[in-house]
């Protein structure tokens, strides 16, 4: 047989390209950025594809396949790209479902059953799902972005499949194309295994290798699983292809199995000493059927508690492990009491019991993150998959995972683990030194898949097997049944040219390794980088390709990220900015630095708004690195114009002041405002503010100290350019309310400047100037004994991180940021006792508030006002200077359509509650909505009480 070369010509890419734009209606894309943007998934491994089809049809699918194989160019199917041991990537075309075929076709919930294109994403199904009543069985922790493509391509599991089974358990038939371009029925029954020929040959000559290598326990995901073409499995054709990778066709449509919803099931949280003592309790809890059971080391909380603080974790039980067992019931008392039967019944005295509901579903959410919290150690390190997935029988896990630790420790290994404790599935990532090469991961991976077979177990517990493990499938299948499934395949793909190197005929597990060849930076100017040792390299390899930015979060109340939520388009995903810059670092694709026009392109719609750095579970900013790019590609060099108009407004600001009445009626003419605006390099359609006749710093007789009672609380009010120049009316308020609340108020000098302009646009040096003359005001009145409470938002977000990012070496910055309050902060800290309001309000959290400070303080302030406060997640859309830029307005417009305008429509009878400048501009500027400022409610509220 002649196999097709792994990596094709490229002429022969070229000429399929040239082909398919002719051809099929999908996207056609080999341009350098789409190239970088496929060229990884949640694994360590680079391919680099030879050009990336999106296709809208079956007939699409069928074409990109057909026209591939007779020009000799490998195919790889991806979905939302989260498989973490390197499936979702390969040489030749890269077909990705997520965008166009993610139809669900038809729900049937008489029969229980639903037909789906393969990029349709799991959470979309349960939604669709929920009101008749039913799911889809198994879950992921990537289920808010996983595509069912996938989940068949890997065999996926998640926390319920202990009690509803596989993947592979819950399909029912597959439309299939095969390598050799027939498009099969794949189901289950007499007849189904003859629908492709030499089938039940293959089967029946090997009936007992079957039956004893193959299916040996539930979590046996690596290789294939040819168990279910046996008689007494029902020569299930759909289940075997299930989990094999996209190594034996491609998926064209699935009809699953669903299952009834577990209405308020009830978790029971259980205190362990560490993990494998946990795994040792499993067995005594199982006959109290529990939907899940799953193990989490605490230190994965620690890490939430760090990032997010501490209340960001409900009070739990002690010990080094958590084990959360969710338990049914046929209402929610009776899903209590099975929960307080079954923490009886554990051998620990450390238990919870927790009721559906806020906390647990906290709980949960911890746990779904866990692939990004566990991708950084106690050390803040990064650790890496590919042995991320193991899996033994549950009664020999506790055993396991002692001489697994036993491992790690000699070859000097450390990482954090959690996992499907009830079908003995343990995930982890281990901090192998990658940043050099591949040899220990090399030597750990190999004595590691010698240990799971001495525990028969399985390498691969749903991820499969991929890049990472393919390579050490020896060492749990006899060289016969390795040659079986090299059968299996043949019989689907004689050419081998599906996902080419993933279980048969493996590529070495090190090799195309990303890391390794990644160039190391650090910059001498802008941000330190400082939780990465100053590397900007170590920093953008945060991003492990989880794809959690590719959620719509809102829901849940997350902001990220909201330029992927309007385009639906890789390359303006967090993790798809992040995969450009790592190509930068490795040169192959992306070869021009900072300059490179795919960095530029990537970062183009970033909103800068920070979501990533608290709801990323891996920490990236990539606000931070977008600056710090603009930095270095317009180091010395002429900028765009919005960077030099509206990245540098305080100062315009400062000098439009007395031309206010003048500017304002120029602003009113429309082609005035429109030349104005095409000056300042914003788009025509914006509205310019208008500008108060006076700015807050003339008014004395509001800045003046007014005397205030000993021993009061000592407040430095520090008015923003915004606030001072653009809203007045917001720090006159401020003064009232804090006067009110028997504080010693001043207001801080002139001069006191955060830089947030500058920072967002790249003028780093610029900003690092005003940062210190910001020091030298305000440092004075802090070591006097000041609190610093800002107005807007973005700006005391900046002194509170950025400000020690930009100026580390000096140490008035870390003191300065201590000293930064928002308002409600602030007042809730001294205990005031605001004035009922009584409204209801709906609010528009600013991203740099909901991402640096948290919004508790003001979700609690709001309560003690007696407000019904609706809170609206997600960005507003206009952030800063962003949503002014020409070529930005209709991403801006739809993110605020998709948010806070949408929720404004549905509930007319609420006021609008908006802190930031930005957004109260955008709904006024989109939807004629008037808005206010907190210390605007609380004064209003004041004046009508006195």
């Amino acid at each position: 047989m002649t196999l097709t070369p792994v990596r094709p010509g490229a002429k022969a890419v070229q000429s399929l390209v040239d082909e398919l734009r002719r051809t099929i209606e999908g996207d056609v894309d080999d341009s350098s950025l789409a190239r970088a943007l496929y060229s990884s998934d949640a694994a360590n491994y680079r391919v680099v594809p030879g050009a990336v089809v999106r296709p809208r049809s079956r007939e699409d699918v069928l074409t990109a396949v057909g026209a591939a194989r007779e020009h000799g160019v490998p195919v790889t199917a991806r979905g939302a790209g989260t498989s973490m041991a390197g499936n979702a990537v390969g040489p030749g075309l890269v077909l990705d479902f997520s965008r166009y075929l993610n139809r669900i076709v038809s729900l049937d919930p008489g029969a229980r059953t639903a037909v789906v294109q393969p990029g349709v994403v799991l959470k979309d199904l349960q939604a669709a799902c929920a009101p008749h009543g039913l799911r889809f069985g198994p879950d992921p922790a990537s289920g808010s972005r996983c595509t069912l493509g996938g989940m068949i391509g890997n065999n996926a599991c998640g926390a319920h499949a202990m009690s509803y089974g596989r993947t592979a358990d819950n399909v029912l038939s597959l439309t299939w194309l095969t390598g050799t371009g027939d498009v099969v029925t794949a189901s289950s029954g007499p007849g189904a295994i003859d629908a492709v020929p030499g089938l039940r040959g293959l089967a029946d000559a090997h009936l007992a290798l079957l039956r004893t290598e193959f299916g040996r326990f539930s979590r046996q995901v690596s290789g294939y699983a040819l168990e279910h073409l046996l008689p007494e499995s029902g020569r299930n054709v759909a289940a075997a292809l299930v989990g094999t990778e996209g190594t034996c066709g491609v998926l064209l449509e699935a009809t699953l199995r669903l299952v009834p919803r577990a209405e308020s099931p009830a978790l029971a949280v259980l205190g362990y000493p560490d993990l494998a003592a946990a795994a040792d309790d499993v067995p005594r809890l199982l006959p109290f059927r529990p939907l899940a059971l799953e193990g989490l080391e605490t230190r994965l909380l620690d890490a939430v508690r760090r990032s997010k603080g501490p209340d960001a974790v409900p009070d739990l039980p002690g010990g080094g492990c958590l084990l959360l067992a969710e338990v049914p019931g046929d209402s929610p008392d009776d899903a209590l009491d099975a929960a307080r039967r079954l923490a009886d019944a554990a051998a620990t005295d450390e238990t919870q019991v927790f009721p559906a509901g806020p906390e647990s579903a906290r709980l949960w959410r911890i746990r779904e993150d866990g692939a990004g919290l566990a991708g950084r150690t106690e050390k803040d390190d990064q650790a890496w998959p590919g042995w991320e997935d193991s899996a033994v029988p549950p009664d020999r896990l506790g055993d396991y995972l002692r001489a697994l630790r036993e491992l790690m420790d000699s070859e000097g290994l450390t990482g954090m683990a959690y996992g499907h404790l009830g079908d003995g599935c343990v995930h982890l990532r281990i901090d192998f030194p990658l940043e050099h090469d591949g040899a220990l991961m090399r030597r750990f991976l190999g004595r590691a898949a010698e240990l799971v077979a001495a525990h028969g177990g399985s390498l691969s517990g749903e991820h499969g097997d991929g890049r990472a493990r393919s390579e050490l499938l020896p060492a749990i299948y006899s060289a016969e049944a390795i040659a079986v499934m090299a059968e299996f395949k043949a019989l689907f793909d004689p050419e081998d040219f599906l996902n080419p190197g993933i279980v048969v005929r493996p590529a070495p597990l090190d090799a195309h390794l990303r890391r390794p060849r990644a160039a190391e930076l650090t910059v001498t100017d802008g941000f330190a980088f400082a939780d990465d040792g100053g590397s900007v390299t170590k920093a953008v390899h945060r991003c492990v390709g989880v794809g959690k930015c590719r959620a719509d979060p809102r829901g849940e109340g997350g902001f990220m990220c909201p330029s992927f939520i309007a385009t639906r388009e890789e390359k303006d995903s967090t993790r798809g900015r992040a995969r450009v810059l790592q190509e930068m670092l490795n040169g192959g694709v992306v070869r021009l630095g900072w300059r490179s026009p795919e960095v530029h392109d990537a970062l183009d719609l970033c909103l800068s708004c920070k979501a990533c750095a608290t709801d990323c579970p891996t920490g990236i900013d990539m606000a931070a690195y977008k600056s710090q790019t603009l930095f270095e590609a317009y180091r010395g060099r002429i900028r765009p114009r919005s960077h030099y108009t509206l990245g540098r407004l305080p100062q315009w600001l400062r000098l439009a002041a007395p031309f206010a009445v003048l500017l304002n009626v120029a602003a009113r003419a429309a082609p005035l405002r429109r030349a104005a605006l095409a000056f300042m390099g914003a788009d025509r359609r914006r509205s310019l503010p208008r500008l108060p006749l006076a700015p807050f710093r003339w008014d004395r007789a509001a800045r003046r100290r007014a005397p205030a009672a000993a021993g009061a609380p000592r407040v430095l009010l520090w008015v923003d350019s915004f606030s001072d120049a653009l809203d007045p009316a917001v720090p006159r308020d401020a003064l009232e309310v804090l006067r009110a609340a028997g504080c010693d108020v001043e207001v801080a000098g002139s001069g006191a400047c955060c830089g947030l302009t500058y920072i967002s646009t790249g003028q780093l040096t610029a900003a690092k100037a005003r940062l210190r003359r910001t020091l030298d005001v305000l440092m004075p009145h802090v070591r006097g004994g000041r609190t610093v409470v800002g107005l807007e938002p973005s700006c005391t977000a900046t002194l509170r991180s950025d400000l020690t990012e930009l100026l580390p070496d000096d140490p008035r910055a870390a003191e300065l940021a201590g000293a930064v309050r928002t308002v409600a902060e602030f007042l809730t800290g001294i205990g005031w006792e605001p004035p009922r309001v009584g409204e209801k309000l709906l609010v528009q959290p600013h991203c740099h508030h909901y991402s640096v400070m948290g919004y508790g303080a003001d979700r609690a302030l709001l309560e003690a006002m007696g407000c019904d406060a609706e809170i609206s997640a997600g960005c507003c859309g206009l952030a800063g200077n962003f949503g002014m830029e020409a070529g930005h307005y209709e991403v801006s417009g739809k993110i605020a359509r998709g948010g806070i305008l949408a929720k404004a429509a549905a509930a007319p009878d609420r006021a609008l509650l908006a802190d930031g400048f930005s957004c109260r501009t955008q709904v006024r500027d989109l939807a004629g909505l008037e808005s206010r400022h907190l210390v605007q409610v609380l004064a209003q509220a004041l004046r009508s009480r006195s």
